[in-house]
C-alpha cells in the first residue's frame, strides 16, 4: 500500500511538473482577461501587452473583455480559471480599492491571484469647466473656499479612476463637494465641457487631448514630479501646490489564478518583462500618456508588496466618504 501511495504522488508530481514544462500549450492562446469594455484605455494597454507578449511567450495571445461591477466580475472569473498560465488578468488601481468598495468580494484580492508583475503607471490630471474663474491652481484654491457647498465635481462612475482621485482630493482639501457620477468618462467630460459640472479628476490618457485643444482648464498633475510630456509639462503637481504628500496613479498590473505553477508564472514574468522593454510597446504606452514601469515593481513580490500598499492607502479614504457597492 505505501508502495502504490508513493508512486500515485510520483505520478501526481510528475504530471504537474510536465504541464508546467509544456507552457504555453501548442495550438492554446494565452487570454488576457479585461474587466472593462472594449476601447477603454486599460483594454487598450492590454491589447498593446498581448502584441507585446506574443513574441517572448511564443504563442497567440488574445484579449477577453469580461466588464461589470467595477471590474470584480472579470476578476471572479480569472480566480477561478484553470491554473495553466492560459487565462491571465489586467486590472487597474480597482484591483487595489474593490475590496474597500464592495461589501461582498467572491474572492480574496492577495490570496486568490499570482502576481505576475506590474505595467505601468498613468498619471491623472485635474480639470475644470472652460468657464472656471480661476486660471491656476492658486486661484483655483481661492475659488473652491469661496464657492464651499456649490462645487460639482464629476466622475467616471462608481470605483472609476476619476473618482478615487475626486476622493483623495476632497480629503486631502478637507472640503466635502457634490459628487456627479456618470456612465463612463466620456459623459462626465462632455458636460466638464459643457459648463454643467465644475470639476474632473481624470487619466491623461483621458484628459491630454481636450487639454492640448483647450476645451477645458488644466490645473495639476497628481504624480509627485511634473511630466514630461509636451501639453502637460508646465503643469504643477499638487504636492507642490500645497497638497503635502498628494499622488494618485492608475498603475495596470497583471495577474494569474493562484495555483498556477511557479515556472509557469515565471515565464509569463519573462514575457512581461521582455515587453517592457520593446520599443514599440513604450511608444505606445507613451502615446496613451502612460509611464512603463521599469522599477522592481515588474517582479511579482514586489507587485503584491505595491498592492497590499494601495490596499492600506485607499481604504480609510473610501470609509471615510462611505461609499459602498453590494
Amino acid at each position: 500500500m505505501k508502495k502504490l501511495f508513493a508512486l500515485s504522488v510520483l505520478a501526481l508530481v510528475t504530471l504537474t511538473g510536465a504541464n508546467a514544462a509544456d507552457f504555453p500549450i501548442k495550438d492554446k492562446p494565452v487570454t488576457i482577461v479585461v474587466p472593462f469594455a472594449a476601447g477603454g484605455p486599460t483594454d487598450r494597454v492590454a491589447r498593446d501587452l498581448a502584441e507585446a507578449m506574443r513574441k517572448p511567450l511564443g504563442t497567440t495571445v488574445v484579449v477577453e473583455n469580461v466588464a461589470g461591477a467595477g471590474g470584480t466580475i472579470g476578476a471572479n472569473k480569472v480566480a477561478k480559471a484553470p491554473q495553466d498560465g492560459h487565462t491571465i488578468f489586467l486590472h487597474h488601481i480597482g484591483m487595489a480599492t474593490s475590496p474597500a468598495l464592495y461589501r461582498k468580494l467572491p474572492y480574496n484580492t492577495l490570496e486568490d491571484f499570482e502576481y505576475l508583475g506590474m505595467v505601468n503607471d498613468v498619471p491623472m490630471t485635474l480639470i475644470g469647466r472652460p468657464t472656471l474663474p480661476a486660471n491656476n491652481y492658486k486661484e483655483l484654491a481661492t475659488w473652491i473656499e469661496q464657492n464651499k457647498g456649490k462645487i460639482n465635481l464629476g466622475n467616471a462612475g462608481l470605483g472609476a479612476a476619476s473618482h478615487l482621485c475626486g476622493l483623495m482630493f476632497q480629503s486631502a482639501l478637507k472640503v466635502d463637494m457634490t459628487t456627479v457620477p456618470y456612465k463612463g468618462t466620456a459623459p462626465a467630460m462632455n458636460d466638464l465641457m459643457g459648463g454643467q459640472i465644475d470639476l474632473l479628476c481624470d487619466q491623461t490618457t483621458n484628459t491630454t487631448g481636450q487639454i492640448e485643444g483647450k476645451t477645458v482648464k488644466a490645473f495639476a498633475v497628481t504624480t509627485a514630479k511634473r511630466l514630461t510630456t509636451p501639453a502637460l509639462k508646465d503643469l504643477p503637481t499638487l504636492q507642490e501646490s500645497g497638497l503635502k504628500g498628494f499622488e494618485v496613479t492608475i498603475w495596470h498590473g497583471l495577474y494569474a489564478p493562484k495555483g498556477t505553477p511557479a515556472d509557469v508564472t515565471t515565464q509569463i514574468n519573462k514575457a512581461l518583462k521582455a515587453a517592457l522593454k520593446d520599443p514599440e510597446f513604450i511608444k505606445k504606452q507613451q502615446a496613451l500618456g502612460a509611464v512603463v514601469v521599469t522599477d522592481k515593481r515588474s517582479d511579482p513580490a514586489e507587485h503584491k508588496k505595491f498592492v497590499a500598499a494601495e490596499i492600506a492607502k485607499w481604504g480609510p479614504v473610501i470609509q471615510a466618504a462611505g461609499v459602498y457597492a453590494d
